[in-house]
Formats: C-alpha cells, structure tokens, sequence
C-alpha cells in the first residue's frame, strides 16, 4: 500500500527546489575561470546567462524552497529549533544577495567585459582591472554563498544542537 502523506510531498518540493535553485552555483567556479581563459569574447554571454539563471532559475526556486520550508516548519511545530532558524536566515541572506548583488555585479561585469574586448577589437584580449576586481568580487562573494548553502544542508540534514 503507497503511503504518502503531504507533509512528503511537500518536503520533497522543498527539497527539490533547493537543488534546483543552488545546484548550478557549484559550476560557476569551473565555468568561470574556464571561460575567462580559454573563450574571453564569451564572458559578457556568460555573465549574461548568469543573471538571467540568478533571475529566473534561483530567485524563483530559492522563494519556493523558503515558502516549502516554512510550512514544514510550522507544521511540525520546528521554529524554535537552531537547525530550522539558521537555514531559514541562510536563505533569506543569499536571496538579499540575489537581487541586491550578484544581479548587479553580473551585469557590471558583462559591461566591462563588453567594453574591454571592444578596445581588443581583432586582437587578444586583456580585461582591464575595473573587470578583473568586479569579476573577483563575484567569486569571492560566489564562494561564501556555496559554503552558506552547505552549512544550511548541514543543519538541516545533521540536526546539531537538536
């Protein structure tokens, strides 16, 4: 006999929604670098393609995974637990992120980087240090972002002060 409740369901959508909205972010250290060297006139299409993943893939899917996770919060009577509060300010902080940085950043970088490769025009192209802090920025910032979503899968799955 299938015995599902909708508590399951629900946090399987929760669940998924995460992976959906966090999974590419692990990429973007190999993509980036990856690019930068070995395809610079692609950069702006990649910072491109980034803010509209951040817009459109993790902004929607990181609100349903904070919305899935509130109700199976409440359902289960979790909020006063560290390992419900910590992954719910976790995500709250990289959505802020979303929109009030990397949205912005991105765009700034493609900018640059638009503006740099129209200077090489048919020759190499350098990437001037306005793109290059812009750029470190991101991944600097990026990282911090990947080890949040971790520690918040930590706290989740570990339960520690529990």
């Amino acid at each position: 006999m299938l015995a599902v409740q909708f508590y399951d369901v629900v946090l399987f959508g929760h669940i998924a929604a995460v992976v959906i909205a966090f999974g590419v972010t692990f990429t973007y250290p190999l993509t980036y670098p990856f690019t930068a060297r070995n395809h610079p006139r692609a950069m702006p299409a990649l910072h491109d393609a980034q803010g509209r993943v951040g817009k459109f893939i993790v902004t929607p899917a990181a609100t349903v995974a904070l919305l899935l996770g509130i109700y199976l919060a409440s359902d289960r009577d979790y909020f006063d637990e560290v390992w419900v509060q910590v992954p719910i300010a976790i995500i709250v902080i990289l959505l802020g992120l979303g929109g009030a940085f990397f949205g912005p950043q991105e765009a700034k970088a493609a900018e640059l980087a638009r503006r740099d490769i129209a200077a090489a025009g048919e020759g190499d192209v350098t990437f001037s240090p306005d793109y290059q802090a812009v750029s470190r920025r991101v991944a600097m910032v990026g990282a911090i972002a990947n080890v949040l979503i971790l520690l918040a899968i930590y706290f989740m799955t570990a339960k520690p002060f529990a």
